[in-house]
């Protein structure tokens, strides 16, 4: 069962955005796009500083609309949310010792979606390195513990996460060595993620209680991004510029994760608006394409904006 309820409403609005988005961009094929976008009602369970047990929360009742939410598709940065809960997670539980370089990576994987940050995170996550080649039995091991993020995934029985893989590190230009081995020729074990299972974790981020009230609150600090045009012109890599962010009004509040590479383009966002209701919207795009289109993304987020108005009104 869904985390969220389907609803009427949402679903003619969205049906609506996705035909408009499709018109817009003839070039995007109905199955190079998948979307989960819910909607926060008052009492509002999200950004309320952890005031909910998580017992609590999950009883909130959610309304959304998904299309192809269930598809895996490969994420790339997206991944780093995933990893940042990880990471979190094993400090809490005194599972690795916190250190000023890992402080460091962790904000550069969120803030500055480094690549190079990631590698660190994984390798402590995971207890493993990158490197040349190993022995059979040796590699088996490695495999087994780089595979530990999924495993602490599945433990926490959501149907989303039932059939993820996040086991992989992000590239500038591909994976060598034991890396590439095990990624695979094709890649079958590539990270895999669905943007309904994006928007649970970012979900239970905003709610406080992903791994404890002040752990979210810190991953959500990393997140928060700003609309300002003189933040954004002095980074060009901002992940707001060609992506949801761009499609917001400037009194927005934002808080987001991008991923793009050659062959992707995607978001996963929490919004705020003065007027409006909270919302939490996750879109995958696909295609080499699209991956190039910086107005696609920002097209449907502001499609989502009016619809945010059009509900508020109604």
């Amino acid at each position: 069962m869904l985390f969220f309820h389907r609803d009427e409403a949402l679903n003619q609005w969205g049906d609506r955005i996705l035909e408009a988005t499709w018109q817009a961009f003839p070039g995007l094929a109905q199955n190079q796009i998948a979307l989960t976008w819910l909607v926060y009602n008052e009492p509002v369970p999200v950004n309320t500083g952890g005031a909910l047990t998580a017992e609590e929360f999950w009883r909130y009742p959610v309304r959304g609309f998904a299309y192809r939410g269930v598809e895996l598709i490969y994420p790339a940065s997206i991944v780093k949310l995933f990893y940042l809960v990880a990471v979190q997670e094993w400090l809490d539980k005194n599972m690795i010792l916190p250190s000023s370089e890992l402080d460091r990576a962790i904000r550069d994987m969120i803030v500055d979606s480094s690549n190079d940050a990631t590698s660190l995170v994984v390798d402590m996550l995971s207890g493993t390195t990158s490197g040349p080649e190993l022995p059979p039995g040796p590699f088996e091991t490695w495999q087994y513990q780089r595979n530990i993020v999924n495993r602490y995934f599945q433990s926490l029985h959501w149907i989303e996460l039932e059939s993820i893989n996040v086991n992989q590190k992000t590239w500038c230009d591909g994976a060598y060595g034991r890396e590439y081995i095990f990624l695979g020729d094709p890649p079958h074990n590539r990270n895999r993620l669905t943007t309904n299972a994006t928007a649970r974790l970012l979900h239970s981020i905003i709610g406080g209680i992903a791994v404890s009230s002040t752990r979210s609150q810190a991953m959500m600090a990393l997140m928060h991004r700003s609309l300002n045009p003189a933040d954004l012109a002095v980074d060009p890599e901002n992940q707001v510029t060609g992506f949801l962010g761009a499609g917001l009004p400037p009194q927005a509040q934002l808080w987001s994760k991008a991923g793009w590479m050659s062959q992707v383009r995607h978001d996963a966002a929490y919004i705020e608006i003065p007027g409006l209701a909270p919302y939490l919207l996750v879109v995958f795009t696909e295609g080499k394409a699209q991956s190039q289109n910086e107005a696609l993304l920002p097209f449907v987020s502001q499609q989502i904006v009016q619809a945010m108005t059009q509900l508020q009104a109604g």
